[in-house]
């Protein structure tokens, strides 16, 4: 959202054009590549957001438009959970022919894995419109309304963000560590935890994730000093190719090298690790050399080319 704000100004030709294009890798990331892609839904919601953020002239009726969009998706989660019933979904507790059919395509690759994320790509689009969608535009309106104020370009005080950023995590936490324990006491259970129980954790996201930008801005003074913040800073600038990057390196591991499977959840964090400073190094070395990430480069000269708008002529 808040980028969307930003971009208004090279118009809607550029907008469209760099929207469409996220679309279109996103749907050639999760077919070809990985299940888990967001950028699918990005670019679809983004195209109807960005439309709303240009013509909102109030910047509180923005806001309070995200904060309703937002919680009709956390309303329309309980009610799932509501109507669901108390049958467990398979992909929830998976039995071993479903887990050793999801290792053989997964390991295998082909036609068949093509097939297989093909229907979960239709899956999370029933799921944007239908739940997941709201949110996401809320999240989009409410960053944009905070941009558009200059609360995310850090024009505030830096005490008022610290003390803001205390606050907002503090009720996160209030909220979504609770969601998180019963979840734990009720093992897990389908109902509660995929739905009921989720509920409270999607409240809790905005909190956390506002008070965590808002602690960084007040206490950017200090941070900046240290040369991990910097090196981290590289790598929000690259953050599509190292989105990929990440994709191409996991799959490598997990379906090329075999190690699907093989690890339990307590090893995997030792992989993360790892993997941030291979994004990391990535970032800093190919900054030091270039103004641009590869993928933010592509990713701009075919918008250029797909809008027909040269970056230096466009206007709000």
């Amino acid at each position: 959202g808040a980028g969307l704000q930003l971009l208004l100004k090279r118009g809607k030709r550029w907008i469209q054009a760099r929207l469409s294009l996220l679309v279109l890798f996103g749907f050639i990331h999760g077919l070809l590549f990985w299940d888990g892609d967001i950028l699918l839904a990005y670019g679809l919601v983004g195209l109807i957001c960005w439309r709303i953020i240009r013509d909102a002239h109030d910047v509180k009726n923005l806001f309070n438009t995200g904060v309703v969009l937002f919680l009709i998706g956390v309303a329309i989660l309980l009610l799932l959970g509501v109507i669901s019933g108390g049958s467990t979904n398979r992909s929830w507790v998976p039995d071993a022919a479903n887990l050793q059919y999801e290792q053989y395509w997964k390991l295998g690759g082909g036609l068949e894995a093509i097939s297989n994320r093909a229907d979960m790509i239709g899956n999370s689009l029933l799921a944007l419109g239908a739940q997941y969608g709201w949110q996401l535009a809320g999240m989009m309106l409410i960053g944009a309304a905070l941009m558009r104020t200059g609360w995310l370009k850090g024009e505030f005080n830096p005490r008022h963000y610290r003390r803001a950023g205390m606050w907002l995590v503090l009720v996160g936490l209030a909220i979504n560590l609770p969601a998180v324990i019963a979840q734990w006491y009720l093992h897990w259970d389908y109902r509660w935890c995929a739905f009921l129980l989720q509920a409270p954790r999607e409240l809790s996201a905005p909190f956390q994730t506002i008070g965590y930008a808002a602690l960084i801005y007040g206490y950017w003074p200090q941070l900046c000093r240290f040369r991990l913040v910097t090196a981290v800073a590289c790598v929000g600038r690259m953050a599509l190719s190292n989105y990929i990057l990440q994709t191409l390196i996991c799959t490598t591991l997990f379906y090329q090298l075999g190690l699907f499977m093989k690890f339990d959840r307590l090893q995997l964090l030792g992989i993360v690790l790892p993997v941030w400073l291979v994004n990391i190094l990535f970032s800093v070395l190919w900054l030091r050399h270039f103004r641009q990430g590869p993928l933010e480069w592509v990713w701009r000269q075919l918008t250029i080319r797909a809008s027909g708008v040269s970056s230096s002529h466009t206007s709000g």
